[in-house]
C-alpha cells in the first residue's frame, strides 16, 4: 500500500510524496526522494490522507529510503558549495542590475540541481541570470521566486507576542489579509502596531478575524452614546475580548463597564446658539464706510 507524506526541504519548501508502507517512515525522520531527475533529502513533516488537488499518487515523488550517516554527510558536504553558490549568484544579479533579493541556495544530495531562492518587489526576468549560473557551476539552475512572508518563515523569529512567528511555526498558506480586519478588531492602525516582522499585515490578523467578528456581535460601538449605572456618557473604548467597554462622561470621568450593563441612547440634540451670521453682515468681517462690496465669485459648475 502506498502512503502520502508532506516533505520539507532546508530551504524551506515543501511538497507531497509517496512512499510503500514498507519503508516504515514516521514523522520527523529524514528521507531520501527522487523527483524528475534528481535525488534529494528532505524532512517528514506529517503523513496526508490523500494527495492535495486530486493529483495521482504515482504522479508525486517517491520516497526510496530513510537517509543513512553517508546520505547526511553527502547533504553536509554540499553546504561550500552552495555559499558559492549564493556568491555567484549575488555577482551575476549586480552585473545584470535585477531588482531581486536573493534568499538561498540548495544543492540536490547528486549535485544534480541547484535550487535558488528569491523575493522581488514583481516579476523578474531572469533568463539571462539562469544562463550565467549554468555555465558558472557547470548543472542545472532552478529560480524560484518567493514572497515576503514565505522569505521571514524561512528565517524564522520572535514576534512581539513572544512566540515564535507563526509563520513558521504553524500557518502553512498565507491568505489575504486588508486593514479593515484591524479596524473592526479596534486595533490602533499605526504600522508598527498591525505589522510583522516581514513588514506585511500580521497573518494573526486573518485567522483571529472571524473569532473578533463574533465576539463584537451585539457590543456597542466607540463614539455612541449610552446610559449607564453611573449616569449617561459616550463609549471612547472597547474591549471585545473581555466583553468590556470604557465610557466617558460630561464631567470628565472615566468608567468601565461590561456590554450588558450599558444601553445605547440617542444622541442628544445640538443646542442652537452657535455663531450664527447676521443677515447683512458678511463672515463677522466689518466693511469700512466708503467700501463697495466685494463681486460674487461665479458659481462652480457641477462636476469640477
Amino acid at each position: 500500500m502506498t502512503q502520502i507524506f508532506l516533505l520539507k526541504l532546508e530551504n524551506g519548501a515543501e511538497f507531497e510524496a509517496r512512499a510503500d508502507d514498507a519503508l516504515a517512515v514516521r514523522k520527523g525522520e529524514t528521507c531520501v526522494f527522487s523527483k524528475d531527475f534528481h535525488i534529494d533529502l528532505a524532512e517528514v513533516i506529517r503523513p496526508l490522507e490523500a494527495p492535495s488537488g486530486g493529483a495521482s499518487p504515482t504522479s508525486l515523488p517517491e520516497i526510496q529510503r530513510i537517509a543513512t550517516v553517508n546520505d547526511l554527510a553527502n547533504a553536509n558536504a554540499n553546504v561550500p558549495k552552495e555559499r558559492e553558490a549564493m556568491k555567484s549568484a549575488g555577482r551575476f544579479v549586480e552585473q545584470l542590475a535585477l531588482p531581486m533579493k536573493l534568499i538561498n541556495a540548495h544543492y540536490s544530495l547528486d549535485g544534480k540541481l541547484v535550487t535558488i531562492q528569491f523575493s522581488a518587489d514583481g516579476r523578474v526576468d531572469f533568463r539571462e541570470l539562469v544562463k550565467e549560473l549554468s555555465r558558472a557551476l557547470s548543472t542545472r539552475i532552478e529560480l524560484r521566486q518567493i514572497g515576503v512572508r514565505d522569505e521571514t518563515g524561512i528565517y524564522g523569529g520572535i514576534a512581539v507576542c513572544g512566540r515564535e512567528l507563526c509563520c513558521c511555526r504553524i500557518l502553512k498558506d498565507f491568505n489575504s489579509i486588508n486593514v479593515r480586519m484591524a479596524k473592526e478588531q479596534d486595533l490602533s492602525l499605526t504600522p508598527a502596531t498591525i505589522s510583522g516582522v516581514c513588514g506585511r499585515l500580521k497573518c494573526c490578523l486573518k485567522y483571529e478575524h472571524e473569532g473578533y467578528v463574533e465576539l463584537e456581535k451585539g457590543m456597542p460601538r466607540k463614539g455612541e452614546f449610552c446610559d449607564t449605572p453611573s449616569g449617561r456618557g459616550r463609549i471612547t473604548d472597547r474591549n471585545i475580548l473581555l466583553h468590556k467597554v470604557t465610557v466617558t462622561f460630561e464631567g470628565g470621568s472615566v468608567s468601565t463597564f461590561s456590554a450588558d450593563e450599558v444601553k445605547v441612547v440617542p444622541p442628544p440634540e445640538r443646542k442652537n446658539g452657535g455663531t450664527s451670521r447676521r443677515q447683512g453682515q458678511g463672515g463677522g468681517r466689518s466693511r469700512r464706510s466708503g467700501e463697495t462690496p466685494p463681486e460674487k465669485e461665479p458659481a462652480k459648475e457641477s462636476g469640477e
